[in-house]
């Protein structure tokens, strides 16, 4: 009689000679990981380091009351004004446009993909809804300045019509823009979502409009606001549709039929110019910039705090 044979023991990591054997690729691996990490690290340490000494020197001549309370935004002219407010408003402005435009629309295509639709008609319709996101800004800016702003005046009535370049055409055409990033992003975020969670709202007798607004939005609701701030984001620097479509009018107005200049448009416009490396017009630029820069790391903080406030954890 034989003893019955025994199964074998699993593979050692370790070598005939009992030394562990290196494992290159895991290591290369990681290596590569870490240093791609770093690269978006470096890349913000560098554009800060960038922006601030110009900023300083920028500051040690024009104060810091006369650049964010004063009213007239003139810096390559003369007398020059350093008053950023115009600027600021407009941006601002611009972007709340855009967000009324994007958030409605961007959720409800969210939720249309996620809740409603087959899936071969999410999988025929979410690509085609991405693309919007890679089309040129240039294109949209065009679009924004030959096309829509044509069409305002069309409609519009008379005493009403917008100017060529102005600020409405701009924040809704840069909103057609932004409606791919809030619609991608939230209808991944409503997808993670678990089946249960809709499998018991639907075992209760709710409608599909109950599940998807009581359990899905609310389920779901730390990718959507990531969505909304990454999407304000975009919209705050944005630069091609502004610099086409808005025009180059530094004044300060709440009228979106009104020509006006964001930051990112006078950016682009001095920058094309040929300005002195030494001279305080030159560093208009960077104050402008570290502005612009400060306004999204704010935005991204709120975002962040946001998510975690909000987020959703299931076992």
């Amino acid at each position: 009689m034989t003893a019955p044979a025994t199964p074998s023991a699993p593979a050692s990591p370790q070598g005939p000679l009992g030394r562990a054997r290196s494992r290159y690729g895991e290591r290369t691996v990681q290596v590569v990981l870490v240093a791609a990490a770093l690269v978006s690290v470096a890349t913000t340490v560098g554009i800060v380091v960038s922006l601030v000494p110009p900023t300083v020197e920028f500051f040690a001549s024009v104060s810091f009351a006369e650049f964010f309370t004063t009213t007239q935004w003139a810096p390559l002219f003369e007398p020059p004004a350093y008053g950023v407010l115009p600027l600021v408003t407009a941006t601002l402005l611009i972007t709340v446009i855009a967000v009324v435009v994007a958030i409605p629309l961007g959720l409800g295509a969210a939720l249309y993909l996620s809740e409603y639709a087959h899936p071969r008609t999410r999988m025929t319709f979410k690509p085609i809804l991405e693309v919007l996101a890679g089309v040129p800004t240039v294109v949209y800016g065009f679009f924004a300045l030959r096309f829509v702003t044509p069409t305002l005046q069309g409609w519009l009535p008379a005493g009403m019509s917008p100017d060529v370049f102005n600020a409405l055409s701009a924040g809704l055409v840069m909103g057609i823009m932004i409606v791919p990033t809030v619609a991608s992003l939230s209808e991944d975020a409503m997808s993670a979502v678990p089946r249960g969670l809709r499998d018991g709202a639907y075992a209760l007798g709710s409608s599909t409009r109950l599940v998807a607004v009581r359990v899905v939005v609310p389920a779901a609701l730390s990718g959507i606001v990531a969505s909304f701030v990454l999407a304000i984001s975009r919209a705050i620097g944005e630069t091609m549709i502004v610099a086409i479509a808005s025009g180059n009018k530094p004044e300060l107005s709440f009228n979106p039929l009104d020509a006006m200049q964001t930051m990112t448009g006078f950016i682009a416009q001095a920058g094309s110019g040929d300005l002195p490396t030494a001279s305080l017009d030159y560093k208009t630029i960077f104050a402008v910039g570290a502005l612009l820069f400060l306004i999204t790391f704010v935005m991204n903080l709120i975002s962040a705090r946001l998510v975690r406030r909000f987020r959703e954890v299931y076992e």
